[in-house]
């Protein structure tokens, strides 16, 4: 390896990263320019108008995490809100999603990057940029997993005249091929460069944001600048003598990895990792879920999981293979998440996870972004929605993690999929470690997600019989992969995979 291996969710997004590492960036430059590439080649999952959370691990250092995902603004209840919701089409099935002016969360992602680009980056923020800015203005061929998703969230990005200009050039929806091309974002990084996030949270960004969403929205001047970004002690566990770092609370998803993770470690000998005891175990983790998050208002109760004497509880449960009564089904989500690894040639590792969930519909054409709608998202709102009483972050499932092995970081790993985030990362580790597959096949194998008392599997899983189910559990089959079951991103020192499930694409160089 000369200078790094990376994995992103779209061709473009990768050669940005190459670029930068050529350039003799370190893994945070490429991540961060990498990201804001995304947001052109991978708009319908990601801009600067969402949130997201990124694992640092500098050689020879502890790792830290980001976290850069929304905030709730200030509650305002008498508020005649712009909150509606629509139908998207996914073929077999329709979604609720809701939008309008009132979902918009108050956005982390242009914060929480630039300011990893200001504590860990080495090369000007200008040259880091310069690839989105380019991809912007000249444009990004969609590859088919963008055109798809182009074509069913069409009546979120055309909901605004704004947005059916940008969208439909040509009268309809821009599809697999086509050339999109976004130059106001390419004038939005420009402005970044001149005057920081203060032009975002502060300045004329702000001002264009909240012409748009003080009216019928919730966001405010003072919410906008009082976002910040925290730096948080990643939850670690050992597995298979080694470190699993992740995603730490208020995060759900890597508290929830890490269980399920500690469950099949600490079972080895007594249990197996067949398909009937990962279903097994994910039942259990569903349960520990449960029987712990008692309070909805308190998002840090989830890591009572992880304490010994609870732990040993949920074992004991697993162990026995007692069937449990039906599991709890997540609110639907359509896991509008992407996902950027990197490890370079000095050993510094970043894996960053962003989303935009499905877009608010509203565009803010002076900067060619659009804005969140993590306030209409179902599972980031158990009390209903706009119940919130301050300014807080939400809970995530996004979930960047890394393995750490005594030579330095073996695997980073991160994925796309809302609920179906923390299963598939599962799966890929338990590939790679016990099953000892390559990193292509622990990411191309079939996938299963238990949800609820629904059995989803992809095609090419051996399907456990009746009696080796869990009470009441019914098997959905897949007749192909699909991105239901997430996107993740992964590379190692010699490998890097991106999940064709998302269009997704690797380089080692």
């Amino acid at each position: 390896m000369k200078y790094g291996s990376i994995a992103a969710g779209h061709k473009t997004t990768a050669e940005s990263a190459r670029n930068i590492l050529e350039r003799g960036g370190n893994a945070f430059d490429a991540s961060v320019g990498a990201v804001f590439t995304s947001m052109v080649s991978e708009f319908t999952l990601t801009g600067p108008g969402g949130g997201g959370a990124f694992l640092a691990c500098p050689n020879g250092s502890e790792p830290i995490l980001f976290d850069f995902f929304v905030d709730t603004p200030p509650p305002h209840p008498n508020k005649d809100l712009d909150f509606f919701n629509i139908l998207v089409d996914f073929g077999p099935l329709k979604q609720e999603f809701h939008i309008g002016r009132g979902s918009a969360a108050v956005p982390g992602n242009t914060a929480g990057l630039l300011l990893v680009h200001e504590r860990l980056g080495k090369l000007p923020l200008r040259t880091i940029l310069e690839p989105a800015i380019e991809a912007a203005r000249t444009g990004v061929i969609l590859n088919e997993s963008h055109g798809y998703l182009m074509k069913i969230l069409d009546p979120i990005l055309t909901h605004t005249s704004a947005g059916k200009n940008l969208f439909t050039p040509e009268g309809t929806i821009l599809k697999e091929g086509d050339n999109f091309k976004n130059p106001a974002f390419a004038d939005f990084l420009e402005e970044l460069i001149r005057h920081g996030t203060d032009y975002f949270y502060k300045g004329s960004g702000a001002k264009c944001i909240l012409d748009i969403f003080s009216e019928n929205g919730l966001l405010t001047s003072e919410c906008l600048a009082n976002y910040k970004v925290i730096e948080r002690t990643p939850l670690k566990i050992e597995f298979q003598d080694k470190i699993f770092y992740t995603n730490p609370v208020p995060s759900i998803g890597g508290t929830l990895i890490a269980f399920t993770l500690k469950l099949i470690e600490n079972s080895r000998g007594s249990v197996g990792v067949d398909v009937p005891d990962l279903i097994h175990a994910m039942q259990i983790t569903a349960l520990a879920r449960k029987e712990t998050s008692i309070d909805p208002n308190d998002s840090f109760q989830i890591g009572q999981i992880l304490k010994e004497t609870v732990f040993e509880k949920f074992l004991e449960r697993y162990l026995s293979q007692r069937t449990l009564d039906r599991t709890e089904r997540d609110a639907p989500s359509s896991g509008a998440t992407t996902q950027v690894s990197i490890i370079d040639k000095c050993g510094n590792a970043a894996s960053v996870t962003t989303t935009n969930g499905a877009g608010c519909g509203y565009l803010v054409p002076e900067m060619g972004i659009m804005l969140n709608n993590m306030l209409g998202e179902q599972d980031l709102n158990p009390l209903g929605f706009h119940n919130f009483v301050k300014q807080e972050r939400l809970p995530t499932m996004i979930s960047p993690s890394l393995v750490m092995g005594n030579d330095g970081p073996e695997l980073v790993v991160g994925s796309g999929g809302s609920n179906r985030i923390r299963s598939a990362i599962l799966q890929v580790i338990l590939n790679y470690y016990i099953k000892e597959m390559n990193l292509e096949e622990a990411i191309l194998s079939p996938r299963i997600h238990l949800e609820g008392d629904i059995f989803h599997c992809e095609p090419g899983i051996k399907l456990p019989g009746s009696n080796e189910l869990p009470y009441g559990v019914q098997i959905h089959k897949w007749e192909e992969q699909n991105l239901f079951f997430g996107g993740v991103n992964a590379v190692t020192p010699t490998e890097a995979v991106g999940d064709i499930r998302r269009g997704g694409t690797g380089i080692v160089f």
